[in-house]
């Protein structure tokens, strides 16, 4: 059991004193009623409370992190190779966390990192928008910006995948939008955004048809972007990122529900 004047505290933006406040004012249902003791003991497994029509709710504490990756690093743990991770630049009491997806070796930009593999997982296997800065080889073909347009199917996909990858075929859906910056002869760069994170995918997009890509740099992963943040720095969601991250993870929380209960 907990006070409720405590409660709201614990679980809202509101101080203790803003909360005693809000409770004698006539402002705060339990469970339906108006209460105006903020001294009333609840449980707070147990338990609706609204603010002026606004649900007080615990929040799952995880945290969620911003890294701007440089090129050159890898995203795992060690290498056989002693090739320079992550984790060696990250500061120590981020190595328990855990990468949202893998940006590869020569990749950089926008890399989420949490303390909880639930949110890993529900983020790497969403299909949110990542935004992704492209400079290829060449010009940027018709038949490339149909692919974009319409998707892609390769039973070879092995071009532009990395040697030692087992995959060898790939779906590509419809990009979610592109935006050609430059078209030229030499060099061409786009912006594309994709809701899917396979295995080099754009990397294998553009071999396909000829193009390599130059420099691959991811700027947003669902509205989430570096914000000014240097190469090789991190920084914390801000409210609002974390507002909306939490109630995707309700979403998807409450369509695992309902599918468990088909």
């Amino acid at each position: 059991m907990i006070r409720l004047n405590k409660y709201i505290a614990h679980h809202s933006s509101y101080s203790r004193r803003e909360a005693d406040k809000a409770i004698q004012s006539g402002y705060v249902r339990v469970n339906g009623e108006i209460e105006e003791n903020p001294a009333t003991q609840i449980d707070e497994n147990d338990v609706e409370v609204y603010i002026s029509g606004k649900k007080v709710a615990p929040r799952d504490k995880y945290t969620v992190i911003v890294y701007n990756k440089p090129k050159g690093e890898l995203v795992t743990k060690s290498d056989p190779k002693g090739r320079r991770t992550i984790y060696d630049s990250l500061e120590k009491k981020y190595k328990h966390f855990i990468p949202v997806g893998r940006l590869d070796y020569a990749t950089e930009g926008v890399l989420l990192l949490t303390d909880a593999s639930k949110i890993a997982t529900a983020l790497m296997t969403s299909n949110l928008e990542r935004i992704y800065k492209v400079k290829i080889k060449g010009e940027i073909t018709p038949q490339m910006e149909e692919a974009m347009l319409n998707g892609l199917e390769l039973k070879d996909a092995t071009a532009g995948a990395h040697e030692k990858s087992k995959i060898t075929s790939m779906t590509f859906a419809p990009f979610l939008g592109y935006k050609i910056q430059k078209n030229a002869h030499n060099y061409s760069t786009l912006k594309i955004a994709i809701a899917e994170g396979q295995n080099r995918e754009i990397r294998r997009f553009f071999a396909h048809f000829g193009a390599e890509v130059a420099d691959l740099k991811r700027i947003s992963f669902a509205e989430i972007e570096l914000n000014n943040l240097p190469t090789g720095k991190t920084r914390f969601l801000t409210r609002g990122e974390y507002n909306a991250l939490h109630t995707f993870i309700k979403a998807e929380e409450k369509k695992a529900k309902e599918r468990g209960h088909k």
